[in-house]
């Protein structure tokens, strides 16, 4: 790999770790939301 694959390569590589735990709390967030819709019906 060149440089400039191996720089791209570590950019996506942090956005990727920034997004997971963002993913993570949207995931749950649905998830309860989804459990109270579900208990008032």
């Amino acid at each position: 790999m060149d440089s400039e694959t191996l720089r791209k390569l570590k950019e996506l590589e942090r956005e990727n770790a920034q997004l997971k735990p963002m993913y993570a709390d949207l995931s749950l967030g649905h998830r309860i939301l989804k459990d109270v819709i579900e208990k008032k019906l």
